[in-house]
């Protein structure tokens, strides 16, 4: 009799901050492919860029990735690519995930823009090799075109590629860190506690590393 294999997503980001779109996108995911559990998994960031002026450090994202999945029961903190030496690339992490978990089925949950740059990342072939990549709409991608793109990919990198159904989130990490500069309410588009963390920590009152005030 074959071992009964669990299902687990896995949503990795900076969430620099993490936000409602990451959440609704991690339980749809949830609800639509029948997983166990889904994995929040914040990358990290190199010894040389812990402390940006006007971005949350390593430490300051991950508990703020951990108090906006405290009431879901089926979410949880992964800090598997937290790490000293920063960051890493998605193929070595699943393939390090399904050497230590072979009765794991997982489901990596991608953008619509990181769909159509799946070229680029190191070794696509690979991570098509260790898991279902889960594409969602964003910035208003027509469904087309999106599928299009995943019928591309799939034959080329010889994966499996599923579109989650959700409603389109245009909301981004850069944008309501320039909300928070600028003095604008953060409500409804980052759970309370992490508001409030960020107003505790006097996180995103500076500049961003790439310039922006």
């Amino acid at each position: 009799m074959n071992k009964a294999v669990k299902k687990i997503g896995i949503m990795g980001g900076t969430f620099d901050p993490i936000h409602m779109g990451h959440l609704i996108l991690g339980e749809k995911a949830y609800e639509q492919l029948g997983l166990d559990k889904v994995l929040f998994m914040p990358c990290g960031n190199p010894p040389h860029k812990q402390n940006r002026k006007g971005r949350a450090t390593d430490a300051q994202r991950t508990e703020m990735v951990r108090l906006a999945i405290s009431d879901n029961p089926h979410f949880e903190l992964s800090l598997m690519e937290m790490h000293e030496e920063g960051y890493t690339y998605t193929y070595r992490t699943l393939e390090q995930l399904n050497k230590e978990n072979p009765d794991t089925e997982y489901y990596f949950i991608i953008g619509a823009d990181s769909l159509f740059s799946f070229d680029t990342w190191r070794e696509p072939g690979r991570i098509c090799q260790e898991a279902v990549l889960v594409v969602a709409t964003r910035d208003h991608t027509p469904v087309g075109d999106l599928d299009r793109q995943m019928a591309l990919m799939s034959e080329k990198y010889k994966g499996t590629f599923v579109r989650l159904d959700t409603m389109n989130i245009d909301v981004s990490s850069e944008l309501l860190r320039s909300w928070h500069r600028n003095g604008q309410s953060l409500r409804y588009y980052v759970p309370q506690p992490v508001i409030s963390y960020i107003e505790k920590n006097d996180i995103y009152k500076g500049i961003d590393s790439d310039g922006k005030i």
